[in-house]
């Protein structure tokens, strides 16, 4: 007489393993009450969440740009493994390409605000090109020393650059030819950011799930096994990297557009290792973690004000601290199967996907009887 010997999952994979063997559809309806929620927060202002120095739907576009930038540069450093530290230079140019093309203070042709976003996108593609071609077969350290180097180039042009009007900047950015701005109210600033940020966790989750997405994950795991393995390498970074610079360039074009004025104070090294934080704080390569990341790194300095001076500080014990103890981020990526391969798993097995770090078929063929 044989026995099985069952562990109990844990409370928290469970979870895990109930949302993941749940459909489709099933899952969209989790998902669009909590959207819905989302998307009504500043209208609610709930007393919890209140920010006391800043106004609340202000507030709220604030971390719903964080949220976007720290998506297009996880599709780098997450999902790619491409440690990019001046990743606020794409963010810059996007501001930028808004900034030239709807001020009164640029000599250049006036485009209705919402042309200079998908404009702004291709321009930072561009420019991800231009960076990404002779740098992305660097590794490592090397390639973070020259992206940093990048984004300190783009704020001293910007700086130097007569046409780019250094620290006096561009104001009115956004409006019309009547100077009328785009939206009068940071709530509706908001309800953009976030429907685009819908539309591009749609995109980027579509990449993940495709022969895209597994070649960024072979590379970011092991680049040397990727290539030997028939992954064209430097197409597939030159990809994250284009990707990432079009996101980062239309967070860009949403900034100029909500705050109104652009100059080269904006883009220093400290707001891109903050963007780079809330990706590593979420946890690189899950979406959700990062928009996690990027809302507690954009809303914490905003909901205590009176912590704001220390949030360096605060911030650099913080990923200290979850270095030693959780280095994969507050919510680590887990590589699942894909749609169709849970549904073989399921028939295989007769169970749902395991997320464990050991193999499932392992344990399946190991905990049964002998």
């Amino acid at each position: 007489m044989t026995t099985q010997t069952v562990s109990a999952p844990s409370k928290r994979r469970s979870i895990r393993e109930q949302w993941n063997n749940l459909s489709r559809p099933a899952q969209w309806a989790f998902l669009i009450p909590v959207v819905v929620l989302i998307y009504f927060l500043p209208v609610l202002n709930p007393p919890l969440i209140a920010t006391t120095g800043t106004d609340f739907p202000t507030a709220m576009f604030d971390v719903a740009r964080y949220a976007l930038v720290a998506i297009g540069l996880n599709v780098v450093v997450g999902q790619a493994g491409l440690l990019d530290l001046g990743y606020v230079g794409f963010f810059a140019v996007g501001a930028y390409v808004a900034a030239l093309f709807t001020s009164p203070n640029s000599s250049l042709h006036h485009l209705p605000y919402l042309w200079t976003l998908p404009l702004a996108m291709v321009v930072t593609m561009i420019f991800g090109i231009i960076l990404g071609t002779p740098t992305l077969r660097l590794r490592g350290d090397y390639l973070a020393i020259v992206t940093l180097g990048f984004g300190e180039i783009i704020r001293l042009v910007a700086d130097n650059v007569d046409p780019l009007r250094g620290q006096s900047g561009f104001e009115r950015v956004g409006t019309d030819a009547n100077g009328t701005p785009f939206f009068a109210n940071a709530t509706a600033w908001y309800w953009l950011t976030v429907t685009i940020i819908i539309a591009v966790l749609l995109l980027v989750g579509n990449l993940e799930r495709s022969r895209v997405g597994r070649a960024w994950v072979s590379i970011r795991e092991d680049e040397d096994v990727a290539e030997i393995m028939g992954v064209p390498v430097f197409k597939f970074k030159i990809w994250a990297f284009v990707i990432g610079a079009a996101i980062g360039g239309l967070s860009g074009a949403l900034y100029a557009g909500k705050l109104g004025f652009v100059n080269n104070q904006s883009f220093d090294v400290i707001t891109s290792m903050l963007f780079l934080a809330a990706v590593v704080l979420g946890g690189a390569g899950n979406k959700v973690g990062v928009l996690l990341g990027a809302a507690v790194v954009a809303y914490l300095p905003l909901r205590f004000v009176q912590l704001a001076e220390y949030n360096y500080l605060i911030f650099g014990i913080a990923l200290i601290i979850l270095m030693i103890f959780r280095p994969q981020g507050l919510l680590g990526a887990r590589q699942r199967l894909l749609a169709r391969g849970r549904q073989a798993y399921q028939r295989l097995l007769g169970r749902g996907e395991q997320i464990s770090g050991e193999s499932a078929l392992a344990a399946g063929t190991t905990g049964g009887p002998r």
